[in-house]
């Protein structure tokens, strides 16, 4: 049945384009074209965390300036593919990590974890639900983490070779903040009185263990 269909199809579309009286030439030129914006779109769709993280590397390099401190607050633009990337500092290792309010533990790929001495336990993985699956992966620990003037110590993630070079802060970071919000396309980060005189946490309150499941979207 579905031969029959797209010979039905093929049919149709010759006999329209015959009545148009359009060139062999011109009809493959426009069936190529056609295909290259189709692949194009579904490679952009699938890479869309990369191709951002791409172009706010290139935006520090030409010197847009995207994340700014205005005295203990954090202010980061809104990128061209309409997430928030920070510059974060892992450890003492800087990485570009998506912001998402989404994901309940902060996230990062293998790589990262390695880079930055962040060690993984030992024990059952976790299985973490993302937009493309279900995937496994092993709980570690951040001992410092750090945007700009913003810091917090033993901070818990999840780190997983299905992450790709997708590295995301999550709920479990956020709400250490005093608050978080978004104006005229830039997210404010604003510390909790005191946490930086102190020099230690972004927040006093104890963070909560990550649970055996746990959501994590757009990965």
């Amino acid at each position: 049945m579905d031969l029959i269909y797209l010979v039905g199809v093929l049919v149709l579309v010759l006999s329209a384009l015959s009545v148009r009286k359009l060139s062999i030439g011109f009809v493959l030129r426009s069936l190529v074209t056609w295909a290259l914006i189709i692949v194009l779109t579904v490679l952009a769709v699938a890479h869309r965390h990369e191709i951002g993280a791409l172009f706010a590397a290139a935006s520090t390099r030409l010197g847009i300036e995207d994340q700014q401190v205005d005295g203990e607050t954090v202010r980061i633009r809104m990128a061209p593919d309409g997430h928030f990337w920070a510059r974060v500092m892992l450890n003492g290792v800087e990485r570009r990590m998506l912001i998402d309010s989404g994901a309940t533990i902060t996230a990062i790929s293998a790589r990262t974890a390695s880079a930055a001495g962040i060690g993984e336990s030992r024990g059952m993985p976790v299985m973490i639900e993302t937009a493309n699956g279900t995937v496994s992966a092993r709980r570690g620990r951040i001992e410092k983490l750090e945007i700009g003037p913003l810091r917090t110590d033993d901070l818990g993630v999840v780190v997983s070779d299905s992450f790709g070079n997708l590295d995301v802060l999550g709920m479990n970071f956020l709400s250490k903040l005093h608050s978080w919000r978004v104006e005229n396309k830039t997210l404010i980060l604003v510390p909790k009185a005191g946490a930086s005189d102190a020099g230690t946490d972004a927040s006093i309150a104890p963070e909560p263990e990550p649970r055996r499941r746990v959501r994590r979207d757009d990965i």
